[in-house]
Formats: structure tokens, sequence, C-alpha cells
């Protein structure tokens, strides 16, 4: 299992109802090419040996019997790979008929879990051939194609590497489900053989409820329906297969085909202990007892699962609404903040950069939801020694259009005057000559609140937090930080969707020229023809990686050679594995070293479920920043 990815199958095999043999061989078809794909654990559909719509066929004494007959044969045929498959048939144990599902490996059957809630929806009433499976004593055995095992419900199994437990279909569904209980006492996947027919608008629902599931579980969730084949008399069967991990889809399949298909996806095993770490509800001890499975993982899973290199940023069904929401919530929180400190203004400096424009954008919303004015918007322009034609034109423009009031007061003389007090040369653009400037602008800001009984709102975002690209006390320091929560990419989404949101043509061009305008703290000067000499990206790296490495590492918990692992697929080659290690030792280095800024930064709302913020994430500034640089050396780049 490498880095902690278990590969899983979902396979719906072609089904020829009341023909156990044909079943069979059909399984066994897929069971093998989804082997070949190197799937560890693979799951077909409810009752997929006899098909779910025999009838009365199935409690026939002959038919069951053949049914015995072709397990046999599918257990046979596992002898030669080290797969685990998980089939649904019928089971006789003392005189009653029960709905199960089957775990095969290397030959043997290791368990049968039989259905306990059984269905009465839409007039499947499965208790006509059925009985319960909790009327089965706990720690039960069978002998079942010629093999001794455990039968019952709640099983548990366990490998190696890891633990899953089996709902059949409809059980999913019920109020107290078995996957709740499967998963707070251990079990990190949770597999539902099911089949169920096909209506309007019940796949979107199934969807949503797996989504659910697996976040509210935190687990791998891997559902298998049956598909062609199975009888038409009442209903239509999608074949719908769906894998997911900690409330995402991450692999599904097109309905409705008609031949036999496979679905394949790694599920992030790693992951999954680490949310349930963070979740004190799965502090469980039950004394439920796992059936161990030998199997033998593979260390050299290939990943085929996509890996966005833009985590922090929702699909492209979502954008809007997710936009929308993160917009509101640095608002709400900012308007109830100036509604209890009573103050009359908010003092914002604009540079014509991403973050105070971002900051200025969700102030004006502010000002809007408690209906004050946005001349009570005291906007601060401070030309220095490195400020463009660019950004200063933009900062103009937007707030301008804004409406707020504009105060436009150059440093250039305050800080001259400055580094004659300190006697440093102003020739020398070293970090003094850049912090001296950042640290006149916050004082600016800060004296023009005090006189106009107003807070200074903060620009700066998360990911110049984690990378500690901020002055203490200079832009590290405000009286509310809007942005704490937001990463550098999602901001230029952010930007980029109120340009459209806005309606407004020259609004909408000028927050468009910001997004496109270099990144940068404008604190030397500029070259020869005005233009940005000073780059944030050529000096600390590309933020798209920053943001990147940020989240596996905050969010995730994920190793530096894991993070190194993600990004090189993540990013496909844009860039080279050199430079990935390049920066991501840069990113645990600063990481450590800067967490002193985090330690005494105001307060912000968080807006997502990654946040460096006190409460939300803890560690101490005197870290020793070997230990992570020393795993980034480690790193094979081959």
């Amino acid at each position: 299992m490498k880095f902690g990815f278990v590969k899983t199958a979902v396979a719906v095999p072609l089904i020829t109802v009341g023909n156990c043999h044909a079943n069979a061989e059909s399984i066994i078809s897929a069971t093998d090419e989804s082997v070949g794909a190197g799937a560890e654990i693979i799951l077909f559909p409810e009752l997929c040996v006899t098909s779910s719509t025999c009838g009365d066929l199935i409690g026939q004494p002959f038919f069951i019997q053949q049914c015995e007959n072709a397990l046999a044969g599918i257990a046979a045929s596992t002898a030669s790979h080290n797969s685990i498959i998980v089939v649904g048939a019928p089971v006789c144990y003392r005189n009653s008929l029960y709905n199960c599902a089957i775990v095969l490996h290397n030959g043997r059957i290791a368990g049968i879990v039989a259905k306990s809630i059984l269905s009465n929806r839409d007039g499947d009433n499965e208790s006509r051939h059925f009985a319960s499976g909790s009327a089965i004593p706990y720690g039960s055995c069978t002998t079942f194609a010629g093999q001794k095992t455990a039968i019952g419900t709640g099983l548990i199994f366990s490998t190696p590497e890891f633990t899953f437990g089996i709902e059949i279909g409809s059980e999913a569904s019920a109020p107290l489900s078995p996957a709740a209980r499967l998963a707070t006492t251990g079990a990190e996947l949770i597999l539902n053989p099911s089949a169920i027919g096909e209506t309007s608008g019940y796949n979107t629902a199934l969807r949503q409820a797996i989504m659910a599931q697996s976040s509210r579980l935190k687990c791998g969730y891997l559902h298998a329906n049956s598909g062609w084949g199975e009888s038409t008399s009442k209903v239509s069967y999608s074949g719908y297969a769906c894998i997911a991990e900690c409330g995402c889809i991450i692999a599904d399949a097109e309905r409705f085909q008609t031949r036999s298909h496979i679905t394949i996806s790694e599920i992030d095993i790693e992951k999954i202990r680490k949310e349930r770490i963070k979740d004190t509800s799965f502090a469980y001890h039950s004394d439920t007892p796992y059936i161990y499975i030998g199997q033998r993982s593979s260390d050299s899973t290939e990943l085929t699962r996509h890996i966005s290199s833009t985590p922090f940023i929702p699909n492209d069904n979502e954008k809007d609404a997710r936009f929308n929401e993160i917009i509101m919530i640095q608002a709400t929180a900012l308007a109830r903040r100036i509604e209890h400190t009573r103050s009359q203004t908010a003092v914002i400096g604009v540079s014509g950069g991403l973050d105070s424009t971002l900051a200025l954008l969700v102030t004006a919303k502010a000002f809007d939801i408690i209906g004050k004015p946005h001349s009570d918007i005291i906007t601060v322009t401070m030309p220095g020694f490195g400020t463009s034609g660019r950004t200063y034109f933009n900062a103009q423009e937007l707030m301008k259009s804004l409406g707020t009031t504009i105060k436009e007061i150059s440093i250039k003389d305050a800080c001259i005057q400055h580094f004659k007090d300190i006697s440093h040369d102003i020739n020398n653009h070293d970090i003094t000559y850049e912090n001296a400037q950042a640290r006149e602008r916050t004082q600016i800001l800060m004296d023009i609140a005090n006189q106009q009984n107003g807070i200074v709102i903060g620009t700066g975002d998360m990911s110049e937090l984690a990378l500690g690209w901020a002055t203490y006390n200079g832009d590290h320091m405000s009286m509310y930080g809007v942005n704490a929560s937001v990463p550098k990419t999602l901001m230029q989404h952010l930007i980029r969707w109120a340009a459209k949101e806005k309606g407004n043509e020259q609004i909408a061009k000028t927050l468009l020229d910001i997004v496109g305008t270099p990144i940068s703290p404008e604190l030397t000067p500029a070259d020869e023809k005005g233009n940005i000499k000073q780059k944030t990206e050529d000096l600390v790296g590309p933020y798209e990686l920053h943001d990147f490495f940020l989240y596996n590492f905050v969010c995730n918990g994920f190793s530096p050679e894991k993070i190194f692992f993600l990004a090189q697929k993540a990013f496909n080659g844009a860039y080279s594995n050199d430079t990935i290690k390049k920066w991501l030792s840069t990113f645990f280095w600063r990481f450590t070293t800067q967490q002193f800024k985090r330690s005494c930064m105001p307060d912000g709302p968080r807006t997502g479920l990654c946040s460096l913020e006190q409460g939300w994430w803890s560690m101490p500034s005197d870290a020793d920043p070997t230990a992570l640089s020393t795993l980034c050396k480690k790193i094979n780049i081959e």
C-alpha cells in the first residue's frame, strides 16, 4: 500500500436471471479484469450470483444448491490472486434463508455477512424470502460451499493495511444504518452491494447520500448496484457503481450500460485515519473481534484517481454558490465586528494587489449588510519607493468605483526621515528598507482609525501567513483580518467571480487586471520602465505549489514524501521534480520557522476546512525546522 492508497474496484457483471453458472462466469471474468488493473478489493452487487429478481425460485432447495455450487467455483478462482472479492448471494442457515454478502480471498470464504434490515419499499417485500440477520446468534459459524466460516451481522474484516465492513442494499437508508456501527468499531471502508431499481431522481439522492455517509463516517464507501440482465418486469436497474472518500465521489460509472463494467480508483486510508484522529467521536472501543485476512498489499500502487492541483478551489458546478458563501462568511463576520465595536468607519490600505482588493470588496459587502454608506470606508493608498503605475491606477479606479472616502498619503518622506533616524543607507535595499515601509503604512492606518473611530481591516491571506511572508507588526497586524483563511489561489478565483457578479464593465476590467498583475509587495524600486521588479513568486516560489503543500500538510496531515508524490501527479510535468522538491523544502522551512507570526495574528473568520488561526491550528513557535527539512532532502526524485 503505497502512501496509504488502496486500489478498489466496483464491478457490475452481466447477469442472467436464475442462471447461477452463467453469473459465476461473468463474476470471475470481471474479477480477472479488476485484478489485472491492480484492484486489491472488489465489490459486486447484491444477490449477483442468482440475480435479485428471480422471485420464488430463490427459495427452492435445488436453486439454493446451484448457487452454493457456483460460489464454490468463484471461491476456487480467487486462489490464483491476492485480491479480496465481495459477492452477493442467498445463504441457508438453520432452516432460514438470508440475503448475504460473501467475502472471498485466496480460495477461501473469509466470512458471510447477513442483511439484518429488510426492505419493504415499493412493493419489494424482502421478508417474503429472507429472514433478518439479526436472528443469527453472535459468533455463529456455518458450512457453506464446502467451507466452514463465520456468519452474522456487523462483521469487520481486517488486513495488514486496512479494515472493512459491509452493509447491504437498502440498509444504508435505515435510520440506524449498520455502517455507523461498523465505522465506529473500526471499519475504514464500507462496502454496499445493492439491488435497487432505478426511478427518476433516485440517483441524485443516492449520490448525495453516499457523499454524506462517507463524510459523516469519515470512511471510504463502495456502492455496486445491479445492472444489465436483471429482470425488467417491474423496474429497471442502472448498474450504478460508485467509489467515495470522506464526502467526495472520486469515481463513478455511467448508468444503464448494456455490458459488464468496472469502476476503479484508490482510496486514501491514511487520510481517513487522519480525519478520525481529529474527531474524538471515533475514540470508541468495542470487543467485536475482527476477521483477519492476510492480504499482501502492493507497494507500487499506480495512482489513477484525479489529484487536483488547486485543492482549495471548488468544482465547477459548485463555484458560484461556494464563492458567494465565502464572501458572505467574510462580510457577515466583519459586519458583526463593526457592530460590536460600534465603529463608525473601516480603514483599509489599498495597494492595487489581490489581498487589499478582496478585503475592500468584502468590506463594501459588510457595509451593505449593516446599511452603512461606502463613504464610511476610508481607503488609503500609500505610494512608496516600489509602487508601480499599474497598481496605483487600479487602486484609484477601484476606490472610486466603490464610492469610498479616498486618502492618498505618500510614505517616502516619512521613510527617508526614519532611515536617517536609525542611520540606514537608503541605497541599501535590505530587509530593514522593506519592513520600514510596511510598518510605516500600518502606523498610518492605525492612526487614521483612531482619528475616525474606526478599525483597520487586515488584508493578509493564509498563503502569506503559512510562509511568514508578512512584516511583523506591519502588514501582519490589523484589527480584523478578513482574508486570514483565504489562500492566494482561491483569492484569484474569488476576484474573477466578483468581476462577473458586479455587472459593471469598468469594475470588472479593473478587477481582472488586478488578478493579472504579478504578485508583489512593491517595497523595492520598480525597473527603469516603471514596471514591478520585485515579484514574490520569484523569491518564495509559486503560490499554486505552496497552496497545494499547505492543504495536504495542514488539512490531510501528509508527509513531505507523500506530498511530493501527489504534486508530481497533480501538476503533471508543469514543474520538474527538482523544482517541486526545492519549493517543498522552502515551504516546510518557512512554515515551521514563521509560526511566531501566526501565534499573535489578529482575529479573522474561518471560511473553509483549513485555517492557521489560533484554536484551529496550533504549534510551538520554537519547533525545530530541521526534522521536516531532512525528510524533504531524503525524497528520491528519480
